[in-house]
């Protein structure tokens, strides 16, 4: 008898275990999240996308994703947010086109109890969602231009600068690594809230790109058209850059002029080892989503919302400068290193 009752209790409590598994599976199967994207092309966006989509499948939630046809297309992540409040989700993840014309589409997502988390860039106010999970992008900017300073040496101050940045609306993301490379490289900002305003005499002048590689290209001509001597390029990203590299090319100036960006998608890192980039900064998306998909879970089961790192407005998901060419006080790793953590 006392064998037959520890095995009751054996069955009793697997059964109990079954069954609160079976309730767990089927809270987390209640729990709808969102994926708001820039585009569904762009590599970056892309990991991105895989990063959410396999931390959902995980944890069993339930995703639904959505992208702007171009980046800059505001509407279309405006009608995917109340998308996303009219199917009961628990919350969203966004990389914002527009990170100020968002807010008030975040904020009625928000009264209606979900949590809304920015991913890499940050909205305008920050504090407008409960979290962001972003690469620090003033200090990938900051490494990027610290680089090119160091890698022209005396000539420095002699550069005649392009800066090919994301869009007119001027979203966060490109104001921080305008800005932060402008820093880096040694030249005064002015107001750090927006680039253009800067009258250093070695900035030949700023154009936009959509973060694409069409529009890296018609920028750097239309920038070659004001100076053609040229001799560094920021990018806003690494499409971008390969644009700005075609326009080069076609004038015969691609392997005397240094062009610098932020992503560190293979094709980038590629691209460094290959001598189209001097150096970019590596960012991490799929670290980006999952974490987001994890906060999610949380908020739905807590009520709890994820914190941001000591010191920072944000949670920092990471950065680290990569280059063929390393230079003294500048923190770097190889393209070799980069094709082991790139993604794309």
């Amino acid at each position: 008898m006392k064998a037959r009752k520890t095995v009751t209790t054996t069955l009793l409590g697997a059964t109990a275990l079954a069954v609160c598994g079976l309730m767990g599976a089927a809270q987390a199967a209640d729990i709808g999240a969102c994926l708001i994207t820039k585009t569904d092309t762009n590599p970056f966006f892309v990991k991105m996308k895989e990063g959410a989509s396999a931390k959902a499948e995980e944890l069993g939630i339930e995703l639904k994703t959505y992208a702007g046809k171009i980046d800059g297309d505001h509407e279309s992540q405006v009608a995917a947010i109340e998308t996303c409040i009219a199917d009961g989700a628990k919350g969203i993840l966004i990389t914002a086109s527009d990170t100020s014309s968002i807010v008030s589409a975040v904020t009625q997502a928000r009264d209606a109890g979900l949590v809304v988390i920015a991913l890499d860039t940050p909205l305008d106010p920050i504090d407008a969602a409960d979290a962001t999970f972003a690469t620090d992008n003033f200090r990938a900017g900051e490494l990027i231009g610290q680089w090119a300073a160091s890698a022209l040496g005396d000539e420095a101050a002699n550069a005649k600068i392009a800066m090919l940045d994301l869009g007119v609306s001027q979203p966060t993301v490109g104001v921080l690594r305008d800005q932060g490379f402008l820093q880096g490289f040694g030249i005064d900002i002015k107001d750090p809230g927006k680039w253009g305003d800067e009258d250093d005499p070695r900035i030949v002048g700023n154009d936009v790109t959509a973060g694409n590689e069409e529009g890296g290209r018609k920028a750097m001509e239309n920038l070659l058209a004001v100076d053609p001597m040229i001799n560094v390029v920021y990018t806003i990203n690494e499409p971008a850059a390969a644009g700005a590299y075609e326009a080069l090319k076609a004038i015969g100036r691609e392997s005397d002029v240094l062009i610098v960006s932020v992503d560190g998608g293979c094709p980038g890192v590629k691209n460094i080892a290959d001598g189209v980039l001097g150096a970019t900064s590596q960012q991490y998306p799929l670290d980006m989503a999952a974490l987001g998909i994890e906060a999610i879970k949380k908020w739905a089961e807590t009520g709890e919302a994820p914190m941001p790192t000591e010191g920072k407005a944000f949670f920092d998901t990471g950065v680290k400068l990569i280059t063929d060419q390393p230079v003294d006080g500048v923190e770097s790793i190889d393209s070799k290193m980069g094709m082991d953590l790139c993604w794309g």
